[in-house]
């Protein structure tokens, strides 16, 4: 059995687990997902890349816009996700972990395509995402999805008034205008069923007062299997950590070795 036919399986497996939530689902092209710095945006990214990759007869691309955080990046797990067919677009050679606005002229390009899906991870907070105001021209007013990932944990993003507050501050840096919500509300490995749902109560509010759905929520599997279907009425995405701090990928290396 290939590498390719491993790696879809293993997702077909886990989907299955969780087969009774709401399945994601995207009519338009474009996804940019942009979020509260730490949020958890990136490893929503890349596990929506795999998920779409896995689930829909179209090409799927990612592009790394992040230039904040050099930890937490979809450039880093490009390797596993080339064996779900997903396409990677990041900087190359000495920039590839530059913290510098590095804007590649395949970005741009891709957008202008319209060709399968393509996943834009943008950096957090408003500083990162003033990056998406140098394609702004280049995206059609309806021919994108614009999500903003809110884990109540946050600093930022712990209540309405201040998950509205920044997203007013990332429209204005991007020049584009929010059509979604993602509940991502975590603690790391101490995150429990309740810590979702309590995050989710807080994304159902942002929608009361923006008009804007609430596209998905993302949980892992072990929490997941905690929590009744019918509590949650939206497409549910479950993840698998893939994106490590560089002492934990060398310790996985090691132990792979």
């Amino acid at each position: 059995m290939g590498v390719k036919t491993t790696g879809r399986l293993f997702v077909l497996l886990m989907i299955n687990s969780v087969r009774q939530f709401l399945t994601p689902s995207f009519s338009k092209n474009i996804l940019i997902i942009v979020g509260g710095y730490g949020s958890g945006k990136s490893e929503v990214a890349v596990n929506l890349a795999r998920y779409l990759a896995t689930n829909q007869q179209e090409s799927v691309t990612i592009a790394d816009l992040d230039i904040v955080n050099p930890y937490f990046r979809s450039r880093e797990v490009e390797e596993e996700l080339e064996t779900f067919a997903v396409k990677s677009i990041s900087p190359r050679g000495g920039y590839r972990y530059a913290d510098i606005p590095i804007i590649l002229p395949e970005i741009k390009g891709a957008i202008e395509q319209h060709k399968g899906k393509l996943i834009l991870d943008v950096g957090g907070d408003d500083t990162g995402a003033r990056i998406l105001s140098s394609f702004a021209g280049s995206f059609e007013p309806s021919g994108y999805e614009l999500l903003f990932v809110l884990n109540a944990n946050r600093p930022f993003t712990e209540d309405v008034e201040s998950c509205l507050k920044l997203m007013g501050e990332i429209e204005a840096a991007s020049r584009l205008k929010f059509t979604g919500l993602i509940s991502n509300t975590h603690l790391l490995e101490d995150t429990t069923a309740e810590t979702v749902l309590h995050g989710f109560k807080l994304a159902k509010d942002v929608q009361k007062r923006t008009g804007l759905p609430v596209v998905l929520l993302s949980a892992s599997e072990d929490i997941l299997k905690e929590i009744a279907p019918a509590s949650l009425d939206v497409p549910v995405l479950m993840l698998s950590r893939l994106l490590l701090k560089p002492w934990e990928r060398k310790k996985d290396r090691q132990q792979g070795s």
